[in-house]
């Protein structure tokens, strides 16, 4: 039998062949390996991201301890782990979740506030102090409004009687006391903390700064007046003054507090931040201050003049005409004997978008667009004092955004107000 003799070259081709084939088989199982990694990862970086939320929402529905830090039990591996830091953010809720998974971690900082119902929103309660509501020119409240038992009834002032149809667009219910805040609302007011000076910031040298949620937070601080003009300050950032502050229209403030006796907001000012006072907030004209924004008065005792107690000063929060304040707006004072001045005055064609609470006297010849709790109305017309009338005011529950997070009461559900950064 004659052997047939095979070409070297032939050879070389078919081992190349197999090398190539064994190559490219080896790719396909790698590939196939390399997929179910990343399947892997992408799974445990998805659920260390629905961990982070779960925290979060485990803050919404259960009670946590006040700057302490919180394990949730997973019911899972130890290489798994999830932790919620509850604290306050000017006057509003923080609450801080890291969740773990491996060399995975995700950090998620939110605000939470209290939610209101979607439907048959509240415009008004009206503390009971033994003294009907009085209504008198074009003043419109619609939404339930919670009255005292002499309930609502039209008014003239100056020859201006009532024009509305109805006294309430809405229902009709008996109030009691004043609904009250929870127990810490006050504290980053009354006791503010500073930390470490090496997180100071010179704005005589540094005049645009950002600063993370996730980081410390850094510090403006003076004994004397603070003037914050043409300045750009982002995020995890207080501003403290022993005596004023005052805002500048070429300012930009964004999540940033404000802590000082005294602030004042000048015309034209722009921007997203909380202004909490012991003495005066004054907003100018045609400001806008975009949500979640807050002006809140925590009073101390008040200043007695030389005379009587009619000359004691008292004192206020005053939102100017053409402004827009999407947020808050809260005034809380010690009981004053022979008040009759107006400790919260929102001007004409002024408008609050959230939520206003007054425990002293409220002037309201602007609109409200959502809701007020109040201890007490005062109109001041014509030289005279009116006593629970609301002249050319409006309150009008519907306008507030379905989303809209605020308030946090004693009995509140809360939602989330803000995902930061």
């Amino acid at each position: 039998m004659k052997l047939k003799k095979i070409k070297a070259g032939a050879l070389q081709s078919t081992l190349f062949i197999s090398v190539v084939i064994a190559i490219l088989l080896s790719a396909f199982i790698l590939l196939i390996q390399l997929h179910k990694r990343f399947d892997i990862q992408t799974k445990f970086i998805q659920e260390t991201v629905g961990n982070a939320n779960d925290g979060v929402n485990y803050v919404l529905f259960n009670n946590v301890t006040l700057r302490d830090s919180v394990s949730i039990n997973l019911n899972d591996e130890d290489y798994k782990s999830l932790k919620v830091y509850k604290d306050y953010w000017g006057i509003f809720e923080k609450v801080r979740s890291v969740s773990k998974i491996k060399t995975n971690r995700i950090e998620k900082v939110a605000f939470i506030g209290g939610i209101q119902p979607k439907e048959n929103r509240l415009a008004l309660y009206l503390e009971d102090k033994n003294k009907p509501l009085v209504l008198v020119g074009h003043t419109k409240i619609s939404g339930i409004a919670y009255l005292p038992q002499q309930g609502v009834k039209p008014g003239n002032i100056a020859g201006h009687s009532y024009y509305g149809t109805d006294l309430i667009y809405g229902q009709k219910r008996t109030s009691n006391r004043l609904p009250k805040l929870v127990s810490e609302f006050y504290t980053p007011l009354t006791s503010p903390s500073i930390e470490s000076k090496k997180d100071f910031i010179d704005i005589s040298r540094d005049r645009n700064v950002s600063n993370s949620f996730l980081k410390p937070v850094k510090t403006i601080f003076s004994n004397n007046e603070i003037y914050l003009s043409q300045i750009k300050l982002t995020g995890h950032i207080q501003v403290i003054s022993k005596t004023k502050i005052i805002v500048d229209a070429t300012s930009q403030l964004k999540d940033v507090v404000l802590i000082a006796p005294e602030i004042e907001i000048k015309n034209q000012v722009n921007g997203v931040f909380q202004s909490l006072a012991t003495i005066k907030i004054t907003v100018g004209e045609n400001c806008i201050l975009n949500y979640p924004s807050a002006l809140i008065i925590k009073t101390k005792k008040a200043i007695e003049g030389s005379g009587t107690e009619n000359e004691a000063i008292l004192s206020e929060i005053q939102i100017g005409e053409g402004s827009v304040v999407n947020g808050l707006v809260v005034y809380h004072g010690e009981p004053t004997k022979n008040n009759h001045k107006a400790q919260l005055i929102i001007e004409e064609n002024a408008f609050v978008q959230g939520e206003v609470h007054s425990n002293s006297n409220l002037e309201l010849k602007g609109t409200v667009q959502g809701s007020v709790f109040a201890s007490n109305f005062i109109a001041n017309q014509s030289g005279s004092i009116y006593q629970n009338h609301i002249y050319n005011g409006n309150i009008i529950s519907d306008d507030l955004p379905i989303q809209y997070v605020g308030l946090t009461f004693e009995d509140s559900k809360k939602g989330v107000m803000k995902w930061l950064y």
